[in-house]
């Protein structure tokens, strides 16, 4: 008895019927029959291929959100459940009139808190997002702050600001002085030579804003805006942030 040489051509030849069976059997079931059919027995496959078209729907997706004209991102991680559309919509009218190309891109969906077990998820987040350079200004609660200023991803205001903007700011008691870039090592240590002093965020504390979305009677922590690091847009960010300190 001969052996088969090539046990790939068997295997084709196997699949090629069970195809041919397969198909002879939908061509006898009704509509509902011949769903049943290929649920019982291609399940996996459909749920596989399904899966597949989702993430590489995500990715260009993501890809496409990379490349498209922008001209400021903002991240907003409120204390609050409210939705800050029409305060954003508003700005962005406002920004758009002088006729420059790009979009205002608004991000209400991160969510950040530290009381919360998978609070590592956020931060992955957050810092995929910094470093693809999609988030040009935070506005955010203490704790999104605080893990911006460990990043170090907060420009300092009194390299972004204008003077005499600062001395508004600092007569309004709303610039907040930090120490960014500290960081526990494996033992759980801090080195405090790592530190960096400086004017990082905006208290938005008595703001327009802030009486809007952040005040309610459970609520009492503050609000802060960030210009991040590594933002591509630092005149836009600055509009923004002469905006949102609107007594």
């Amino acid at each position: 008895m001969k052996k088969n040489k090539n046990p790939h051509l068997k295997n084709t030849s196997s699949l090629r019927s069970e195809l041919r069976q397969d198909l002879d059997t939908l061509k006898r079931l009704d509509t509902r029959g011949k769903l049943q059919f290929l649920w019982d027995y291609y399940r996996w496959r459909i749920l596989v291929c399904v899966c597949v078209v989702v993430i590489v729907g995500m990715f260009a997706h993501m890809l496409w959100e990379g490349q498209r004209p922008c001209r400021l991102r903002v991240c907003v991680v409120l204390n609050t459940e409210d939705d800050c559309s029409v305060w954003f919509r508003k700005f962005a009218q406002e920004l758009e009139s002088d006729g420059k190309e790009g979009d205002v891109d608004v991000n209400q969906d991160q969510p950040f808190d530290y009381d919360n077990r998978y609070y590592y998820l956020y931060e992955v987040e957050v810092m995929t997002t910094i470093s693809s350079k999609r988030m040009d200004v935070a506005i955010c609660g203490a704790d999104m702050y605080r893990y911006l200023l460990a990043l170090n991803a907060c420009l300092p205001l009194d390299t972004a600001l204008s003077d005499d903007f600062i001395s508004y700011l600092s007569a309004q008691e709303m610039l907040c002085y930090d120490t960014a870039n500290l960081r526990e090592d494996e033992n759980g240590k801090v080195n405090l030579a790592d530190g960096i002093d400086g004017y990082f965020a905006i208290n938005l504390s008595g703001t327009e804003f802030e009486r809007t979305y952040n005040q309610t009677e459970e609520n009492e922590k503050p609000l802060y805006a960030v210009i991040i690091a590594n933002t591509e847009h630092l005149e836009d960010s600055k509009t923004l942030i002469q905006a949102l300190v609107t007594p």
